[in-house]
Protein backbone atom coordinates (compact mmCIF):
# COMPACT_ATOMS: atom_id res chain seq x y z
CA UNK A 1 0.00 0.00 0.00
CA UNK A 2 1.16 3.73 -1.09
CA UNK A 3 1.73 6.41 1.10
CA UNK A 4 -1.46 8.52 2.44
CA UNK A 5 -0.96 11.86 2.11
CA UNK A 6 -3.18 14.39 3.41
CA UNK A 7 -2.56 17.95 2.92
CA UNK A 8 -3.94 20.84 5.68
CA UNK A 9 -4.15 24.77 5.92
CA UNK A 10 -5.85 27.11 4.23
CA UNK A 11 -6.41 28.46 0.32
CA UNK A 12 -3.14 28.28 -0.35
CA UNK A 13 -3.45 24.57 -0.02
CA UNK A 14 -7.36 23.94 -1.47
CA UNK A 15 -5.62 26.16 -4.32
CA UNK A 16 -8.45 28.92 -4.58
CA UNK A 17 -8.59 30.38 -7.94
CA UNK A 18 -6.51 27.49 -9.96
CA UNK A 19 -7.90 23.79 -11.45
CA UNK A 20 -7.61 21.32 -8.90
CA UNK A 21 -4.39 19.30 -10.24
CA UNK A 22 -2.41 22.96 -9.99
CA UNK A 23 -2.43 22.94 -6.49
CA UNK A 24 0.43 22.58 -4.57
CA UNK A 25 -0.44 18.74 -2.89
CA UNK A 26 -1.77 17.57 -6.25
CA UNK A 27 1.65 18.97 -8.24
CA UNK A 28 3.79 17.54 -4.95
CA UNK A 29 1.58 14.15 -5.19
CA UNK A 30 2.40 13.85 -9.04
CA UNK A 31 5.77 14.84 -8.96
CA UNK A 32 6.58 12.57 -6.43
CA UNK A 33 4.90 9.68 -7.68
CA UNK A 34 6.83 10.65 -11.48
CA UNK A 35 10.43 9.77 -8.91
CA UNK A 36 9.08 6.25 -8.51
CA UNK A 37 7.21 7.24 -5.00
CA UNK A 38 4.26 5.08 -4.00
CA UNK A 39 2.07 8.30 -2.85
CA UNK A 40 -1.59 8.86 -2.94
CA UNK A 41 -3.12 12.33 -1.72
CA UNK A 42 -6.22 10.76 0.06
CA UNK A 43 -7.14 14.13 0.74
CA UNK A 44 -6.71 18.05 0.68
CA UNK A 45 -8.43 19.18 3.67
CA UNK A 46 -7.70 22.97 2.59
CA UNK A 47 -10.78 25.61 3.32
CA UNK A 48 -10.42 29.24 2.04
CA UNK A 49 -10.40 31.37 4.68
CA UNK A 50 -9.08 29.08 7.58
CA UNK A 51 -7.01 30.20 10.13
CA UNK A 52 -5.11 28.16 13.21
CA UNK A 53 -7.99 27.65 14.92
CA UNK A 54 -10.58 26.39 12.19
CA UNK A 55 -7.49 24.04 11.27
CA UNK A 56 -7.75 22.61 14.87
CA UNK A 57 -11.39 22.82 15.15
CA UNK A 58 -12.31 21.24 11.71
CA UNK A 59 -9.52 19.52 10.26
CA UNK A 60 -7.54 17.69 13.02
CA UNK A 61 -10.90 15.62 13.65
CA UNK A 62 -11.30 14.31 10.24
CA UNK A 63 -7.61 12.64 10.17
CA UNK A 64 -9.13 10.00 12.81
CA UNK A 65 -10.75 8.07 9.39
CA UNK A 66 -7.67 9.52 6.89
CA UNK A 67 -5.47 7.71 8.61
CA UNK A 68 -2.47 9.51 7.15
CA UNK A 69 0.74 8.46 6.41
CA UNK A 70 2.27 11.95 5.51
CA UNK A 71 1.32 15.14 6.32
CA UNK A 72 1.80 19.13 4.98
CA UNK A 73 0.41 22.03 6.67
CA UNK A 74 0.26 25.66 5.55
CA UNK A 75 -1.55 28.17 8.17
CA UNK A 76 -1.35 31.47 8.72
CA UNK A 77 -2.20 34.19 5.88
CA UNK A 78 -5.24 33.79 7.67
CA UNK A 79 -4.84 34.78 11.76
CA UNK A 80 -2.18 37.63 9.78
CA UNK A 81 -5.91 39.18 7.77
CA UNK A 82 -8.07 38.59 11.36
CA UNK A 83 -4.42 40.23 13.30
CA UNK A 84 -4.95 36.65 15.52
CA UNK A 85 -2.66 37.91 18.52
CA UNK A 86 0.65 36.21 17.96
CA UNK A 87 0.58 34.15 21.42
CA UNK A 88 -2.51 32.84 20.11
CA UNK A 89 -1.12 32.35 16.82
CA UNK A 90 1.80 30.55 18.40
CA UNK A 91 -0.06 27.80 20.77
CA UNK A 92 -2.58 27.13 18.35
CA UNK A 93 0.52 26.06 16.00
CA UNK A 94 2.23 23.99 18.85
CA UNK A 95 -1.38 22.53 19.62
CA UNK A 96 -1.33 21.22 15.48
CA UNK A 97 1.88 20.50 15.23
CA UNK A 98 1.53 17.96 18.64
CA UNK A 99 -1.35 16.61 17.17
CA UNK A 100 -0.18 15.46 13.86
CA UNK A 101 3.00 14.25 15.67
CA UNK A 102 0.42 11.92 17.63
CA UNK A 103 -0.53 10.70 14.17
CA UNK A 104 2.90 10.09 12.41
CA UNK A 105 6.90 10.49 13.08
CA UNK A 106 7.83 13.58 12.39
CA UNK A 107 9.85 12.67 9.72
CA UNK A 108 6.20 12.35 8.20
CA UNK A 109 4.94 16.16 8.03
CA UNK A 110 6.32 18.83 6.45
CA UNK A 111 5.47 22.50 7.29
CA UNK A 112 4.98 25.19 4.25
CA UNK A 113 6.11 28.55 5.03
CA UNK A 114 3.05 31.29 4.89
CA UNK A 115 3.09 33.17 1.11
CA UNK A 116 2.76 37.23 1.69
CA UNK A 117 -0.16 37.90 0.12
CA UNK A 118 0.39 41.49 0.52
CA UNK A 119 2.47 41.66 -2.88
CA UNK A 120 -0.19 40.09 -4.94
CA UNK A 121 -2.24 42.48 -7.11
CA UNK A 122 -5.08 42.45 -4.16
CA UNK A 123 -2.99 42.55 -1.34
CA UNK A 124 -3.92 45.79 -0.70
CA UNK A 125 -7.57 44.82 0.00
CA UNK A 126 -7.03 43.35 3.57
CA UNK A 127 -5.98 46.19 5.52
CA UNK A 128 -2.44 47.65 5.90
CA UNK A 129 -0.31 46.14 3.65
CA UNK A 130 2.97 46.81 5.69
CA UNK A 131 1.14 45.77 8.93
CA UNK A 132 -0.02 42.85 7.78
CA UNK A 133 2.97 41.54 5.83
CA UNK A 134 5.16 42.02 8.72
CA UNK A 135 2.24 40.37 10.36
CA UNK A 136 3.62 37.27 8.44
CA UNK A 137 6.99 37.44 8.93
CA UNK A 138 6.40 37.25 12.58
CA UNK A 139 3.96 34.40 12.35
CA UNK A 140 6.88 32.76 10.47
CA UNK A 141 9.39 33.63 12.57
CA UNK A 142 7.33 31.60 15.23
CA UNK A 143 6.23 28.74 13.39
CA UNK A 144 9.51 27.78 11.86
CA UNK A 145 11.40 26.83 15.46
CA UNK A 146 7.98 25.49 16.73
CA UNK A 147 8.14 22.53 13.96
CA UNK A 148 12.17 22.10 14.27
CA UNK A 149 12.23 21.91 17.56
CA UNK A 150 9.80 18.92 17.40
CA UNK A 151 12.53 17.53 14.40
CA UNK A 152 9.80 18.30 11.62
CA UNK A 153 10.91 19.96 8.29
CA UNK A 154 10.22 23.26 7.00
CA UNK A 155 10.12 24.49 3.90
CA UNK A 156 9.90 28.31 3.13
CA UNK A 157 8.48 29.29 0.01
CA UNK A 158 8.04 33.40 0.79
CA UNK A 159 10.68 34.36 -1.58
CA UNK A 160 9.24 32.94 -4.02
CA UNK A 161 5.42 34.53 -3.22
CA UNK A 162 7.19 37.98 -3.19
CA UNK A 163 8.79 37.56 -6.82
CA UNK A 164 5.07 38.45 -7.98
CA UNK A 165 5.87 41.74 -8.92
CA UNK A 166 8.91 40.58 -11.38
CA UNK A 167 6.99 37.63 -13.04
CA UNK A 168 3.04 38.45 -13.27
CA UNK A 169 2.57 34.59 -14.55
CA UNK A 170 2.75 33.62 -10.52
CA UNK A 171 -0.68 35.14 -10.19
CA UNK A 172 -3.85 33.19 -10.15
CA UNK A 173 -6.83 35.23 -11.66
CA UNK A 174 -8.01 36.81 -8.97
CA UNK A 175 -5.36 38.82 -8.29
CA UNK A 176 -4.88 37.17 -4.90
CA UNK A 177 -3.65 33.96 -4.84
CA UNK A 178 -0.67 32.14 -6.56
CA UNK A 179 -0.74 29.99 -10.02
CA UNK A 180 -0.40 26.96 -10.44
CA UNK A 181 2.68 28.05 -11.71
CA UNK A 182 4.00 29.51 -8.37
CA UNK A 183 2.67 26.07 -7.03
CA UNK A 184 5.12 24.56 -9.60
CA UNK A 185 8.04 26.70 -8.08
CA UNK A 186 7.28 25.70 -4.37
CA UNK A 187 6.86 22.09 -5.31
CA UNK A 188 10.75 22.21 -6.90
CA UNK A 189 11.59 22.82 -3.27
CA UNK A 190 9.38 20.53 -1.19
CA UNK A 191 10.43 17.45 -3.73
CA UNK A 192 13.37 16.95 -2.11
CA UNK A 193 12.70 17.02 1.16
CA UNK A 194 9.44 15.21 1.13
CA UNK A 195 11.80 12.77 -1.06
CA UNK A 196 14.20 12.66 2.17
CA UNK A 197 11.84 12.60 4.52
CA UNK A 198 9.88 9.54 3.06
CA UNK A 199 13.30 7.55 2.23
CA UNK A 200 13.39 7.35 6.20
Amino acid sequence: MGVRYVAIGDSYTIGTSVEPDESFPEQLAAALRAEGLDIDLVANLGVNGYATADVIREELPALDELAPDFLTLLVGANDAVQAVPLATYERNVAAILDDLLARVTASRIVVVTVPDYTRMPRGGDYVDPIERSAAIDANNAAMSPLAVARGIAVVDIVDISRAVAEDPTLVASDGLHPSGTQYARWVERLVPVVRDQLGR
